[in-house]
């Protein structure tokens, strides 16, 4: 799914690089000190050591976790410190934290009309588009209540947020989300 953002957020880079998926379970939000930055370093060497499998040059890392709460202080905390070690771990390169509050489903509900390219029936309920998704403490328990034939699945995202990039959807967001504007923003800086 985070493919699929960075492809619509900044498609020059997407052309020029190539992304490759560390599927390892992060969760740098929730360390500190010595550990965050012994977890940033191990993560960016695992990323370097793809960049040269695939013979290439290792240009920057994109980490992605999701808050499981809303924006408030304890996500400034965190952003703050994660993109701190995350610079400190990738000085030549660059780096970005995509802390998704509350869920990574916060963002895709930014995109109503993606989800019925990937199911017809599933259509957002009215009152949920243009508001602040980041706002939403249980996004995924939502479109689970809200679809239940066929059922929604996390596994469902990057299908919808593919699909929502190939129609163009991805461009102008129905409604706000600070953490996702925050993830643009320090994205297209590139």
């Amino acid at each position: 799914m985070l493919a699929s953002f960075i492809r619509a957020a900044h498609p020059g880079l997407a052309e020029t690089v190539s992304l490759t998926e560390i599927s390892d379970p992060v969760r740098l939000r929730r360390k500190s000190g010595a550990e965050l930055e012994t977890a940033a370093r191990i993560l960016v060497r695992k990323a370097q050591g793809k960049a040269r499998l695939k013979a290439g040059e290792f240009v920057g890392i994109v980490v992605h976790e999701d808050m499981d709460a809303c924006p408030g202080p304890a996500y400034d905390t965190a952003r703050r410190a994660v993109s701190s070690a995350l610079a400190k771990a990738a000085p030549s390169a660059k780096s970005v934290y995509a802390l998704a509050a509350a869920e990574s489903e916060a963002w895709l509900l930014l995109f109503p009309d993606a989800f019925p390219l990937h199911r017809p029936s599933w259509k957002i309920p009215p009152q949920w588009r243009g508001r602040d998704t980041g706002r939403r403490r249980t996004p995924k328990e939502d479109l689970e209540a809200q679809f239940t034939s066929p059922r929604f699945r996390e596994s469902d995202c990057p299908e919808i947020a593919s699909k929502a990039l190939t129609q163009g959807l991805l461009d102008t967001p129905q409604g706000t989300n600070r953490s996702y504007n925050e993830f643009i923003e320090d994205l297209t800086s590139w």
